[in-house]
């Protein structure tokens, strides 16, 4: 299978499992502040990671190691999108329908490339512009901004969510290279301890015991797994089309939200789904060739002798490994994405 596709699959994957989390959090959030909500679910996340670190610590370890010189792009990946996007996201589900809050996430997207192509070099064609477009259009159909009111102010919270997690994206992508496992553990342990000393500073009680185990196990799901894969996805295809494939998470939402509170879908839903809808499918069938030139590069992350790693060993190596190695310039013709390989000019 080629990176694309198993970075598509890791991509909708994630989504699927963190669009189930908004509508199943608006059930948990009246039980439970938002900030002790969002500790809970990241303490959930960390907790099964650190599980799955443990057990498997005997191991052979194929991914590259987290680096001291990392931590500052792992502290920007904590703050925006371990403490402030989730906080702003389930203060803003407590003003909004389930339906609105689940379609109103498709704004992670558009601000995700955006922000991968203004600021982190990153090229999407004019098919994922459009597509970019039809989203934003999508979204703003939502909302009724005539005045100021709480159904108002929780579409700004959801919006400021979707900022904060599209510069996690951005960050995270540009340490996608490590072992996603690492990165998420330590994410999630760190935005959990942070939310939960903020929860006792404003003073939040804990929610009772069966609202905190159904937190733990939300949490071990859809941030856990859902954030592993989407390290992946972000390290195969880049953060400006991972974000297309993660589009998807609010349509699962949106579908979850109908059942579980019966939400209706009136004219401006159904039209704004639409719109994003197309949005997504125009993004998932762009394709991207050209002759391309590789400059020397030299970096470390888990890959396998394929044509843009040839370099010898002093032994034998099979399968995936990682180590410090050099790209050597080259220049080709081939489909490609702008990940951390295919960063040139055009």
């Amino acid at each position: 299978m080629s990176d694309r596709w198993r970075g598509a699959l890791c991509g909708i994957g994630a989504a699927a499992l963190f669009g189930l989390s908004a509508p199943i959090a608006k059930l948990l959030v009246p039980q439970a502040g938002p900030v002790v909500l969002a500790s809970l679910l990241y303490l959930g996340a960390a907790s099964a990671l650190w599980i799955v670190r443990v057990s498997t610590a005997t191991q052979p370890q194929t991914e590259a190691p987290l680096r001291r010189t990392d931590l500052p792009w792992l502290g920007g990946i904590i703050l925006t999108g371990g403490m402030l996007g989730p906080v702003l996201m389930l203060v803003g589900l407590a003003r909004v329908s389930a339906l609105t809050g689940s379609l109103l996430l498709n704004l992670e997207a558009p601000f995700t490339m955006l922000l991968a192509v203004a600021l982190f070099g990153e090229h999407i064609g004019k098919r994922a512009t459009v597509a970019a477009i039809l989203i934003c259009i999508g979204a703003a159909l939502l909302g009724d901004y005539g005045r100021l009111s709480a159904e108002t102010l929780g579409v700004l919270c959801i919006c400021a969510a979707c900022i904060a997690w599209a510069v996690d994206n951005n960050l995270t992508q540009r340490l996608s290279l490590r072992d996603p496992r690492a990165i998420v553990c330590w994410k999630a342990s760190a935005a959990g301890l942070g939310n939960l000393l903020i929860t006792y500073a404003l003073g939040e009680p804990l929610p009772q015991m069966r609202v905190v185990a159904a937190a733990l196990v939300l949490g071990a799901l859809s941030y856990g797994v859902s954030i592993v894969l989407d390290t992946y996805a972000l390290r195969l295809i880049g953060a400006a089309r991972e974000a297309a494939f993660f589009a998807t998470a609010p349509f699962f939402g949106a579908a979850t939200a109908t059942l579980i509170f019966g939400d209706p879908v009136g004219s401006r839903q159904a039209a704004a789904a639409l719109l994003m809808l197309g949005g997504v499918v125009a993004l998932f069938l762009e394709r991207h060739s050209h002759a391309h030139e590789h400059r020397p590069l030299t970096h470390e992350h888990a890959h396998t002798h394929d044509e843009h790693h040839q370099h010898v060993h002093d032994e034998r190596v099979d399968g995936a490994h990682s180590h410090p190695h050099t790209h050597a310039p080259t220049r080709h013709v081939h489909p490609h994405v702008s990940d951390l390989h295919h960063r040139h000019d055009h």
